[in-house]
């Protein structure tokens, strides 16, 4: 999360400090105080302008570039080609892939997102519901994925949790701030008791499952977050630790439109089930379903 001074955020929002002092005190701006001082969230900063936005009547969007942000992953890379919906992707993340949706930078983004203290809590849904500016989104599932720690062959260290993680001083790839992965991993250090600084980090950050597998592949470092999937393209040890959900938001307007419809038609179809099934760790009972509409 970027955090702005109050200097850093009356600049990037062109007002006088003074008058942003007004907003605070108004509690009509996103803030919080930290050690005396206030912080802007720079994300949080863009969705409030954003939902105060007035547009002319007549005025429509522009539309969106047929690309597909967000989180990577191997089975959403092939379906896209396979499904020829002529959608290409721009892996960056889950927040920095529904940022750049919310401001029209890609027709759809691929999300896995995990709530801090439990897994119960739907944080995709929850995510489009918090944002003014996605109010018109919908949520499809693409599929739920294994996640868990990938290890060497035969896992020399024994891991078996998070925990183990800490404990062991094993060496952990780590993911860029934003991406699914790392939410993950902060998740799960949070709910064990734990924080980042308590592990020994294989910097620098990977930015893709196959990338965290290839710092463990070069002995760079000892264990990472990923699939199931990516662990067995790597021919690497998987430790599981939990089944999550990876989906698609779009916008309602998009969703009938000849790219994505191409790409749900082809998510129900046989030649799907059967490519998620060799790639491992996939369920695909509910791939092309809407969980989340206006």
């Amino acid at each position: 999360m970027q955090l702005l001074t109050t200097a850093e955020a009356a600049g990037y929002l062109r007002l006088k400090e003074r008058k942003l002092y007004e907003l605070v005190a108004e509690g009509a701006i996103p803030c919080t105080k930290v050690t005396g001082r206030w912080l802007f969230p720079k994300a949080e900063l863009d969705q409030w302008l954003s939902s105060s936005l007035v547009r002319p009547d007549g005025i429509v969007l522009a539309d969106p570039p047929p690309i597909v942000g967000g989180s990577h992953d191997p089975l959403l890379d092939w379906a896209l080609r396979e499904s020829d919906s002529g959608l290409a992707t721009l892996p960056e993340g889950s927040e920095g892939g529904l940022r750049r949706f919310a401001e029209g930078g890609v027709m759809a983004a691929a999300i896995h997102l995990h709530a801090l203290e439990s897994e119960s809590v739907d944080a995709n849904v929850e995510a489009i519901l918090s944002r003014a500016d996605l109010r018109d989104a919908v949520l499809v599932a693409f599929v739920r994925r294994e996640q868990g720690l990938l290890v060497a062959p035969g896992n020399p260290l024994k891991l078996r949790s998070i925990e183990d993680v800490a404990r062991l001083k094993a060496r952990m790839a780590v993911r860029p701030a934003g991406a699914g992965a790392q939410l993950l991993l902060l998740a799960l250090l949070h709910r064990a008791g734990l924080t980042l600084e308590k592990l020994i980090v294989a910097g620098p950050p990977a930015p893709t499952g196959p990338d965290v597998a290839q710092a463990i592949r070069a002995g760079r470092a000892d264990c990472g977050i990923a699939t199931r999937a990516v662990a067995s393209a790597a021919n690497l040890d998987f430790v599981p630790l939990l089944w999550e959900r990876f989906d698609l938001a779009v916008r309602s307007r998009d969703y009938f439109r000849p790219p994505l419809q191409r790409l749900m038609q082809f998510l129900r179809g046989a030649e799907f089930a059967t490519r998620a099934s060799e790639l491992g760790g996939f369920d695909v009972s509910t791939a092309g379903n809407i969980r989340h509409a206006p």
